[in-house]
Order: structure tokens, then C-alpha cells, then sequence
């Protein structure tokens, strides 16, 4: 296959597997912590007018999806390109950094957690991502 046609390929499977991630941690997230009495996920307007109820657990799965769906998504991509494996698995970080800038500029979130997810459940997993393929493929190289 087309090297280019690979990369895109990565890339594209990368963020599937990483927005699938993210997607199923945040659904299973209120049956192991219950949201707030009163509290409305089910739509932003019902998040934007409920999020001042949630408390400090409540982000945790958040952060946890955001982390996990950027490391999954960048280690598909780095296991699946062809080259560029450094710069496409650091890509995946930053498009899911550009989807959680978008998501604190739309939901209201204290912040300390604002910080917290943009500063270290993005670029670093996606690096934390690259470094463990990397490293895996190097060993199996001998």
C-alpha cells in the first residue's frame, strides 16, 4: 500500500479507536459514579445549566476518557503508519487537544480541571503512546 494512503489510513483508524474510547468511558462513567440529584447530561444545554452540582469525582472519568481515548488513538496510529510515526501519533494529541479546548470553551468547568485535562491528558499520553511503540518496535527489530 501507498505510504501516504497508509499514514491517512493511521491516522483516520486512530482517531475511531480514540473517539470510541473516550465516548465509551463517559457512558459507563455515571453508573460507576452517579451524577449530582438534579444533574442532566444528556445534552450540553442540560450540562451547561447542571455542572455547577458536580463535584471533584465527577471529572474524573472525563479525564480519564479524554487520557485513555488520546493514548489509544495514538498508539493505533503509530502501530499502523508507515513512517512518521512521532509526528502522526503527536498529531492524535493534538487533535484531541483542539476537541478538548472546544469542549471547556463550550461547558463550564472549574479550573483546576480545565488545566488539569488540557495540560496533561493530551500531548503527554500521546507522547506517553509513541514512546511505548516506539520502544515495543525497536526490541522486535533485533
Amino acid at each position: 500500500m501507498n505510504p501516504f494512503l497508509r499514514n491517512t489510513l493511521a491516522v483516520t483508524v486512530g482517531i475511531i479507536i480514540g473517539s470510541l474510547i473516550n465516548m465509551s468511558i463517559i457512558l459507563i462513567s455515571s453508573s460507576i459514579i452517579p451524577l449530582p440529584e438534579g444533574a442532566d447530561n444528556r445534552t450540553i444545554q442540560g450540562l451547561q445549566k447542571t455542572i455547577h452540582l458536580f463535584e471533584a469525582k465527577h471529572f474524573l472519568f472525563p479525564f480519564l476518557a479524554h487520557a485513555a481515548g488520546t493514548f489509544a488513538g495514538a498508539v493505533t496510529t503509530a502501530l499502523l503508519a508507515v513512517n512518521h510515526k512521532k509526528k502522526l501519533a503527536l498529531a492524535i494529541g493534538a487533535f484531541f487537544l483542539f476537541g478538548g479546548i472546544i469542549s471547556v470553551s463550550s461547558l463550564p468547568s472549574p479550573t483546576w480541571f480545565t488545566l488539569i485535562d488540557l495540560v496533561f491528558a493530551y500531548i503527554p499520553m500521546a507522547y506517553l503512546a509513541l514512546k511505548l511503540v516506539c520502544r515495543k518496535q525497536l526490541k522486535f527489530e533485533y
